[in-house]
């Protein structure tokens, strides 16, 4: 079964990195799509660029969608996570899968230099989804009451994780409403 999948985001990248070491990184998912070269990705839609490797302003713009197949999950997180190395800071990228049903799935991958630079993210992404959801009904001071409690929850499971070596970096794929299923452009 084949399904629609659009991965976004906008990675910086450090200064030293080149197209090869992208290149090499993101093998697993230039195989997967039957491409030899980051120049050669192109997204199914033409008006999104496909993986972009920006030299000059040091980034890896991703703004692609593809049929794919059941393997897809993993191999994308894989690949992801074979950029941290060569990334300047963390940043999620989003991956949202697109069924003929309409059961829409919607799910990020975070990626970064280091496993807390990865965790530090993924908490103040939490806390702005969480607040900007609180916002329309409650106040700055009761927002942050709660931005704190997921604070916390952020470093009791932090803590947890480092005990166990454990660091995840992506964020399971929940369901879309839907107002929410859309192509990113």
């Amino acid at each position: 079964m084949r399904i629609e999948v659009h991965v976004h985001g906008t990675i910086p990248l450090r200064p030293e990195t080149t197209l090869s070491q992208m290149e090499t990184a993101l093998r697993p998912w230039l195989r997967y799509i039957d491409e030899d070269s980051l120049v050669d990705t192109r997204s199914v839609y033409e008006d999104e660029p496909g993986i972009v490797f920006d030299a000059k302003g040091k980034t890896l713009e991703i703004c692609w969608t593809g049929d794919v197949g059941r393997g897809f999950r993993e191999l994308i997180e894989e690949a992801l996570q074979a950029l941290c190395p060569h990334t300047e800071s963390a940043v999620e990228i989003e991956v949202s899968y697109y069924h003929d049903d309409g059961q829409d799935e919607f799910g990020m991958v975070f990626v970064g230099p280091t496993p807390e630079s990865i965790h530090e993210r993924q908490k103040s992404r939490m806390i702005d989804d969480v607040s900007g959801m609180l916002a329309r009904h409650f106040t700055e001071a009761e927002i942050g009451e709660v931005a704190a409690l997921v604070n916390q929850l952020f470093e009791r499971n932090w803590t947890e994780k480092s005990g166990s070596g454990q660091t995840g970096s992506s964020t399971a794929p929940r369901g879309l409403t839907p107002a929410q299923r859309r192509r990113l452009h």
